[in-house]
């Protein structure tokens, strides 16, 4: 069993628009849904699903709405919140942002898809880009082929139309990883991971097969690589779309898939070992009389020399009453926000293994009160391209199609930060 209904509630928990798939649940049972929610969040006992007698509601909040699926005993509510969040993907991708206004002013186009995404209870296609070829929207109109039910939603490769054709046929794929750390004021890790994507633009015609190859260690030890030459990584908590063939990388760690047409990401993990601080920042506070502080920052690119870090942004947090800011910095430049009291230090291109260093005086009224609200951590932002931390490596990407035309793919590596903060003393 899975949903009965689909409601999409705003703020208030008034319906803006719904759809009953099974009729065993009645629509009026909805009404009992936000006093249930505000009552369990004043308990602090709130959970995504809530129960009223044997109804139960699984739900999700996206911006300013609730999306609510009514439900009896015995849903598979892993089904149901995976539904949810898909219906929100299709939506953002029809209307760019999911709101209380999108969905108002395109009431017919939301029935329609809510017609597509499940019947009976049950999802069925979920794919945007195959919405779209026969959904489609102009001036918040409905436009319907006559043709209801395409081949790609009958077909086994439900994601990728047939009969596409390409005058150059291209693969880009980008390795991108974000690098999550945290340091507490002694420099010692406390935590430390990388989070990867790799995303794919696919330019083929045909229906072609891929494999991807990746110095995986796994895959290595399987097909006796490894050793001292062949440097692998050990992937952790892997998800694929779903156009690869698990059964496949189950037996012999091969990514087999026939691809979507464009962007997708095509598989996502993680890798929870230590990483080295790419951007190590040291700070220190110097008092001047009673009533001034100088901030001096000093920041270390600890990457190879041969990279470099574009974009970089240290965020260093100032006393919530300083003024009459004055910045010195030998790169880059600094700038005072005193809605977020920090101050911004912007390097647009930070070579590995360089060192700079910034100074910032404030006029602080008292300095009791600076040591008494603390420091909240320095957070830093940048991005790496041509650089992976994991040392992880597409070595081939084979494209097999029956009309044999010949296509090239095309590597990109990105490390950015994710979350990235250094707690200073």
């Amino acid at each position: 069993m899975s949903a009965s209904a689909v409601f999409i509630l705003d703020v208030k928990g008034k319906p803006l628009i719904s759809r009953n798939y099974k009729g065993d649940v009645p629509m009026s049972k909805i009404e009992h849904f936000m006093p249930l929610l505000v009552q369990r969040e004043e308990e602090g006992a709130l959970t995504p699903l809530l129960s009223y007698g044997e109804v139960h509601f699984l739900w999700i909040k996206h911006s300013n709405l609730y999306l609510v699926a009514t439900t009896l005993k015995n849903a598979n509510a892993s089904l149901v919140y995976s539904f949810l969040y898909e219906t929100i993907e299709v939506f953002c991708e029809y209307f760019k942002e999911l709101e209380e206004e999108s969905i108002r002013d395109n009431f017919v186009i939301v029935y329609e898809l809510l017609d597509e995404l499940m019947d009976f209870g049950f999802p069925q296609t979920t794919d945007s880009k195959i919405l779209q070829e026969y959904i489609t929207q102009q001036s918040n109109k409905l436009e319907t082929g006559k043709s209801r039910v395409l081949p790609t939603v009958t077909n086994a490769v439900s994601w990728r139309s047939e009969g596409i054709k390409y005058k150059k046929n291209e693969v880009f794929i980008d390795v991108i990883e974000s690098v999550n750390l945290l340091v507490n004021a002694n420099g010692s890790v406390l935590l430390s991971e990388i989070v990867g994507s790799i995303k794919l633009k696919v330019f083929l015609s045909g229906m072609p097969e891929l494999q991807l190859g990746l110095n995986d260690r796994v895959l290595f030890e399987l097909t006796g690589l490894s050793g001292s030459k062949n440097k692998s990584v050990e992937l952790e908590d892997v998800k694929f779309h779903q156009c690869v063939r698990l059964s496949r990388f189950d037996n012999d760690h091969t990514i087999s898939f026939i691809p979507p047409d464009g962007d997708f990401e095509l598989m996502s993990y993680r890798l929870s070992t230590q990483v080295k601080p790419l951007i190590w920042i040291e700070s220190v506070i110097e008092k001047f009389s009673h009533s001034r502080v100088e901030i001096m920052v000093k920041a270390k690119g600890q990457f190879k020399k041969q990279s470099v870090a574009n974009g970089v942004e240290i965020s260093v947090p100032v006393p919530s009453d300083a003024d009459s800011p004055r910045f010195k910095t030998n790169v880059g430049s600094a700038k005072y926000v005193p809605e977020k009291n920090v101050v911004i230090w912007s390097i647009k291109s930070f070579p590995g293994g360089k060192e700079y260093l910034m100074r910032a005086h404030f006029g602080i009224p008292s300095m009791e009160k600076v040591e008494v609200e603390g420091r909240p951590p320095i957070g830093v932002k940048f991005e790496i391209p041509y650089f992976t931390v994991s040392g992880i490596q597409v070595r081939y990407m084979k494209i097999i199609e029956k009309s044999g035309y010949q296509a090239l793919p095309w590597v990109r590596y990105i490390t950015q930060s994710g979350d990235y903060q250094l707690r200073t003393s």
